[in-house]
C-alpha cells in the first residue's frame, strides 16, 4: 500500500502564502501526483497536477497564476506552493497519486489531508 502523508496547512489571512508538503513512496515516482481539495458542504475537487518528470503540470481555473505544482523525486517529494490566498481558498488539502486526470477516481493513492483556512 503506498502511503502519502501531507503537511503545511494552516491557518493564514487573506493575501498570504503557504507551501504544501506532501511525501511518498519511491513507487509513486511513476505515477502522475495531484492535489485536491474539499471544503465543507462540497465535492472534492482538483487543483493541480504534475507528471512522472515534472515537465508538464496542469491547474484548475481557480489556481491558475496563484499556485504551483513541483516535485522532487531524489526526496519522493511533491509541493504545492500556494500564493495570494483568498478565503475560499479554505479547504481540506488532499495529496494524490495516480494514472493523471483531473477527477478523483482517477487516483488510487490518497494522503490523510491537511486543513488551509484562510482567513479575510
Amino acid at each position: 500500500q503506498v502511503q502519502l502523508v501531507e503537511s503545511g496547512g494552516g491557518l493564514v489571512q487573506a493575501g498570504a502564502s503557504l507551501r504544501l508538503v506532501c511525501v511518498t513512496q519511491r513507487r509513486t515516482l511513476s505515477y502522475y501526483m495531484a492535489w485536491f481539495r474539499q471544503a465543507p458542504g462540497k465535492e472534492r475537487e482538483f487543483v493541480a497536477r504534475i507528471n512522472w518528470s515534472g515537465g508538464s503540470t496542469d491547474y484548475a481555473e481557480s489556481a491558475k497564476g496563484r499556485f504551483t505544482i513541483s516535485r522532487d523525486n531524489a526526496k519522493n517529494t511533491v509541493y504545492l506552493q500556494m500564493n495570494s490566498l483568498k478565503p475560499e481558498d479554505t479547504a481540506v488539502y488532499y495529496c494524490a497519486g495516480g494514472a493523471g486526470g483531473t477527477t478523483s477516481g482517477s487516483y488510487d493513492y490518497w494522503g490523510q489531508g491537511t486543513q488551509v483556512t484562510v482567513s479575510s
